[in-house]
């Protein structure tokens, strides 16, 4: 027999699976799947987390009947939001307002007793500008009474002030329409208010797009 034969036939020889190039390949393989396979994995990681079914005004008690869940990807900030899996404590409050469909964030969530702004109703006969929508920020000014049914020159009173609430209402016997605008009002701001109201004070809001506050 041709030696150059022999060495052809060598070299055809199937391969054994105890050939290391064979085991090298086959481990290079399973390594390369593995890959594909934590990476879709990971893309796929979604979590359950709790956003509000309708816009949550500030002090408002959230149950969970006010809230919807949705499935998203947070990654490395779910720690900041109320999951399903974490649960809603009882007997919480917003502490800053929450938008329709927006995700709660943890800190958004808290004790009625840590509020620094509460809600004070002012009667408005005049219409608000469109702008003025809860979350929006006004300006109160007030116009003490005067002599001879008349009223003071308005002062600002209410810098930037938040707006928790507007809900429409009517005047006496129907008479006339009046909004009532929920404005949250510091500890320090409320005296001023409350004694704008009960002498009888003309109070107006303005929107103010700024939103700045002193």
């Amino acid at each position: 027999m041709d030696s150059s034969t022999g060495v052809a036939g060598n070299r055809l020889k199937k391969p054994s699976w105890k050939d290391p190039r064979l085991l090298v390949g086959v481990l290079l393989m399973l390594v390369s799947v593995a890959g594909v396979i934590s990476v879709v994995s990971t893309a796929d990681r979604t979590t359950q987390v709790y956003a509000a079914r309708e816009g949550i005004a500030v002090g408002q008690t959230v149950r969970p009947e006010d809230l919807t869940v949705v499935q998203v990807r947070l990654d490395d900030v779910e720690s900041g939001y109320l999951t399903v899996e974490g649960g809603i404590a009882q007997g919480k409050v917003a502490l800053q307002r929450i938008e329709k469909d927006q995700l709660v964030p943890r800190k958004s969530l808290g004790q009625a007793d840590v509020l620094n702004r509460k809600p004070v109703a002012i009667s408005m006969e005049e219409s608000l500008p469109a702008q003025a929508v809860p979350g929006a920020k006004v300006d109160v000014w007030v116009a003490m009474p005067g002599s001879q049914n008349a009223f003071e020159e308005p002062q600002l009173l209410l810098p930037g002030a938040e707006i928790a609430e507007v809900t429409a209402g009517s005047g006496a016997l129907g008479a006339s329409k009046t909004t009532v605008v929920l404005v949250l009002v510091t500890d320090r701001q409320m005296p001023k208010l409350l004694g704008a109201k009960a002498n009888a004070a003309k109070v107006s809001v303005v929107w103010n797009p700024a939103g700045i506050s002193q």
